[in-house]
């Protein structure tokens, strides 16, 4: 199994990434070949401010090293230090085609009103991921409800590459089905994702804050005056109070049944301490790694050159069969 995923260097990583992926990132490590990489190439495709993407790279890098990845188990390394993955994208956009764009619900969700306006990066984004895992013939991709699209269409592009060039280049990557993901809602907004791009930082956790920011945020949560309910039942059309019990049951690592067992009956009063002790508990070490890794920019950079080496080593020869296919064989 060669498992490739990547997250966007923007911003802080928040609870809801580390309870969402990385969390699962850290126990593929021992399942299979993995590459893990930071998205900054699809960081371009908004507007961004090149100070930023380059220091939020290495504080990315950090914190996932900070929350259990490990560099001598799994590569870690920044798209950009790899331009096999620019190299590919273009090789695959003959294939690729505007209708299978014109279809994914990102463009449309990110480019809103202004489509004209859009960059065309943000519109070859999904040619850029099906790069990014068909660079390294993955077997398995790790995706939430907001990639599937994506896979499908890294899957319809290989497929198509395949069968035009009548050569068995690409594999067709499968969806990861790891252990099920807890899906980290808004503290501010329970029927919306924790995200980076909230204005509100007291809508996400971050695992750069510390202990009295954490009990903070649990504090101002929205809620609602009702005590916790026996039964799931009872939080359908709570979406505040479901996300809260959501959260605890995560980090606790048990079932959200079992936490509404522990509290049914207790007001917020008495549950927002609990639940802000297990948070700060679970979180400090990652924080205090965060803190000591973050500033050290020459570790940082070595390990995203080491990984980066070797991924292009991987990709390399997919590459080099993807120009023989296309009869680019100069150089090759």
């Amino acid at each position: 199994m060669r498992v490739v995923s990547g997250i966007q260097p923007t911003g802080n990583l928040h609870l809801g990434n580390y309870l969402g992926a990385i969390v699962n990132w850290v126990k593929m490590q021992d399942e299979g070949e993995c590459l893990f990489f930071l998205a900054d190439l699809h960081a371009i495709s908004m507007p961004i401010d090149p100070a930023e993407l380059s220091a939020g790279t290495r504080e990315m890098t950090a914190a996932l090293i900070a929350s259990g990845i490990d560099p001598d188990k799994a590569l870690l390394f920044n798209q950009a230090r790899v331009p096999a993955h620019a190299e590919l994208q273009w090789l695959l956009n003959g294939t690729a085609r505007m209708g299978w764009l014109n279809r994914m619900t990102q463009f449309k969700d990110k480019s809103g009103k202004n489509r004209e306006g859009a960059s065309i990066a943000l519109f070859a984004y999904p040619v850029l991921q099906a790069a990014d895992v068909l660079l390294y013939n993955a077997t398995h991709v790790p995706v939430g409800e907001d990639q599937k699209q994506h896979l499908e269409l890294a899957r319809d592009i290989a497929e198509k590459f395949n069968t035009d060039t009548g050569t068995e280049t690409f594999v067709l990557p499968e969806p990861y089905i790891g252990e099920t993901a807890a899906r980290i809602m808004s503290l501010r907004d329970g029927s919306a994702k924790m995200s980076k791009s909230d204005p509100s930082d007291m809508s996400r956790i971050n695992l750069s804050d510390d202990a009295d920011a954490i009990a903070k945020k649990i504090r101002k949560a929205r809620t609602d005056p009702e005590p916790l309910p026996e039964t799931m039942d009872g939080l359908a059309e709570r979406p505040e109070a479901r996300n809260l019990v959501a959260i605890y049951a995560a980090l606790a690592e048990t079932s959200q049944q079992a936490v509404l067992d522990e509290f049914a009956g207790k007001g917020f009063g008495d549950f927002k301490p609990a639940l802000a002790d297990l948070t700060v508990s679970v979180l400090a070490p990652v924080n205090e790694r965060f803190v000591a890794l973050k500033n050290d920019t020459s570790a940082l950079d070595a390990i995203l050159t080491r990984g980066a080496e070797k991924a292009a080593a991987v990709g390399a020869p997919i590459l080099a069969d993807a120009y023989r296919a296309l009869g680019l064989l100069s150089g090759r």
